[in-house]
């Protein structure tokens, strides 16, 4: 019977696979050797591999251009990143190296896209979707920008007295999205989306308030789906309502020249993934056509958001098993250095899987065990995978020189923001330290410290001492 750890991995799952594999029993992510960075910087640690935010990004432009070419698709893609899935300066600068645009959700965005124009990472040109319900902040940011001579700034309205604001606020002429309320998924709380304009509504509002006016160019139909793009009859139902109305209003409305269908590519968070991109990215822009060419009207330019998409998988976080509690006769607690609580806030308040495995001791027996985190809050825990509801480990053995180490896989979207970055965290556990790993024009790896691990001093400041 084979029961060692790497026999368990390899008999469940196609293993290796693209980003993982195990040389002499340890786990390397990337290409890297995981095992080298905890030793040069401990754990807990996050990391963020920057050269698959690139690799992501041309995947999704190489999916949708070969799908518009394979359709004889008329209109053109253009890749958006959704900035709240990570603000951080070294995922935009990333990014950015991909002649990609931008997606904003806030004021505080508007922020972020003046500093990456002050250190000339961005030019006046780039294209910038405003999206998001707009307090007065965030449309005075927005008038701002256009103003300051941003020429292809495009405010999604997310409500009707939104255009009013630009209208007496902005110079000039501007183009304008509208974003469509979709229908929720059935089984969802309620029916339709609180964001947005409903279908029945917009050609009515169109009539009344952007025809005609100088001022501000029709340009764009928005709409996202909260599950995302999937092989679901609820999906295309949507996304065909979507086309719908985008030809129905190009028809009193030419300046209407694009579909935004949102961000909602998955992301694997399980090893036995299985999302079939090329497929989904070939319907789609064949839908569009099929109806466009129906109805007799010019197949739009296709914008997307990826976000999590973008970021997700250059994210892990490694911790060390620093205890294993046996607290009954069938419950092992494998206690780690941090807590989940302050580090992956999804797992606890999302029930979000993310991809775990062992870093060392491969070779070692495994069983089935439950995670713990520092803080003395019962949901603090980790204890069933996205295909079993149980966790697997090695279990190292009395006398091993090495502790355990575990990493916790494609984490790099929205954790950080979450989890409160840089604030107060439960029991004042720390946030960890973050490791950039990228490669040098050779191909070889380079690390470099990003932040430090929170120390209490930091802390103490916030909370008046």
């Amino acid at each position: 019977m084979h029961n060692k750890y790497t026999d368990l991995i390899e008999q469940t799952f196609d293993f290796p696979q693209e980003g993982f594999e195990v040389i002499d029993g340890e786990l390397h992510f990337n290409g890297i050797p995981l095992m080298d960075i905890i030793k040069q910087y401990g754990t807990p640690l996050k990391i963020s591999y920057l050269p698959k935010i690139s690799s992501q990004i041309q995947k999704a432009k190489r999916l949708f251009n070969v799908a518009i070419a394979k359709a004889d698709y008329k209109g053109k893609y253009t890749y958006c990143y959704c900035t709240k899935s990570s603000h951080f300066s070294f995922v935009m600068e990333e990014a950015l190296k991909n002649e990609i645009h931008l997606e904003t959700s806030s004021a505080f965005d508007i922020s972020l896209i003046n500093a990456l124009h002050a250190e000339n990472k961005i030019q006046k040109d780039i294209i910038i979707i405003c999206n998001g319900y707009k307090k007065p902040a965030y449309t005075q940011a927005i008038c701002d920008l256009v103003n300051e001579g941003f020429t292809n700034v495009i405010p999604i309205l997310d409500n009707k007295n939104e255009l009013a604001y630009y209208e007496n606020h902005m110079e000039g002429i501007c183009n304008i999205g509208i974003r469509i309320a979709a229908e929720e998924e059935p089984g969802f709380e309620f029916y339709t989306s609180r964001l947005g304009i409903r279908y029945n509504d917009i050609i009515s509002y169109y009539k009344e308030n952007i025809q005609g006016n100088k001022k501000f160019k029709l340009k764009m139909l928005h709409f996202f789906i909260n599950t995302g793009i999937r092989d679901t009859a609820y999906y295309w139902n949507e996304l065909t309502k979507l086309i719908d109305i985008y030809c129905e209003l190009k028809k009193i409305c030419p300046e209407l020249s694009a579909l935004d269908i949102g961000g909602g590519f998955p992301i694997r968070t399980k090893l036995g993934f299985n999302f079939d991109y090329e497929y989904m990215a070939e319907q789609i822009i064949q839908l569009i056509k099929t109806v466009c060419v129906e109805k007799e009207v010019p197949e739009p330019d296709i914008f997307t958001e990826f976000g999590s998409f973008t970021v997700g998988e250059s994210g892990a976080i490694l911790y060390s098993v620093i205890d294993q509690k046996q607290q009954n006769d069938k419950e092992l607690w494998y206690m780690i250095d941090s807590s989940f609580i302050t580090t992956l806030p999804d797992t606890w308040g999302l029930k979000q899987k993310f991809i775990l495995l062992a870093i060392n001791h491969w070779d070692t027996e495994y069983r089935r065990v439950n995670i713990g985190g520092l803080t003395c809050d019962s949901d603090d825990y980790y204890n069933a995978e996205s295909h079993t509801n149980q966790v697997f480990l090695p279990q190292p053995q009395a006398g091993d020189e090495e502790p355990l180490y575990i990493g916790f896989f494609h984490t790099g979207a929205y954790q950080e923001s979450l989890g409160g970055y840089g604030g107060i965290q439960h029991c004042l556990i720390p946030a960890p330290k973050h490791v950039l790993i990228d490669r040098d024009e050779d191909g070889e790896i380079t690390t470099r410290l990003f932040a430090k691990e929170q120390s209490a001093k930091s802390m103490l400041k916030i909370l008046g001492y």
